[in-house]
């Protein structure tokens, strides 16, 4: 599985409340969801980010509350792939349980630059940055966390295994 397209690059500590303003919780919606992902922290983002692009960012992201509306905000807003030097371990979990890629690699997560076009091998675990020409290494998710992601989330590889 691979996914390719233009990098948003934000620091550390970004937080769930930043990802999903928590006065949109009241919805489970992930199209309502996705129109206000990062608004707090970058108003244009969701008129900037097309699908496929992806985020790169710091150490912690996602850190904060344990919903699932982060996660599935990013993901309804047509990001392929969270690329962070490191991740909080519940939205790590969460963003495996919905479907939404992430990688851990600070070497990338550091050097990567909004606007940068930046291609995933997810089978390999190689990040390439097509603007210059750099490539990093990540450690690979296990076929079954693949799998999984591959499946939509959690709920459609139960759904396909018990089918």
């Amino acid at each position: 599985m691979t996914a390719a397209g233009m990098a948003h690059t934000f620091g550390n500590h970004v937080d769930t409340d930043v990802i999903v303003p928590a006065r949109y919780l009241n919805t489970a919606n992930p199209a309502e969801l996705a129109a206000h992902c990062m608004e707090d922290i970058d108003p244009d983002f969701i008129r900037r980010v097309k699908p496929g692009d992806m985020i790169a960012a710091g150490y912690n992201f996602g850190c904060g509350s344990s919903r699932e509306h982060a996660p599935i905000a990013i993901r309804a807003a047509g990001v392929s792939c969270v690329i962070a030097a490191s991740f909080a371990r519940i939205f790590y979990r969460n963003a495996i349980n919905i479907g939404l890629p992430i990688l851990e690699c600070p070497e990338a997560a550091a050097a990567i630059a909004a606007g940068d076009e930046v291609a995933v091998d997810f089978d390999t675990g190689v990040i390439r940055n097509l603007t210059s020409g750099e490539q990093y290494q990540a450690q690979p998710f296990p076929a079954f966390i693949q799998s999984i992601i591959e499946k939509g989330g959690l709920l459609g590889s139960i759904v396909e295994n018990i089918s």
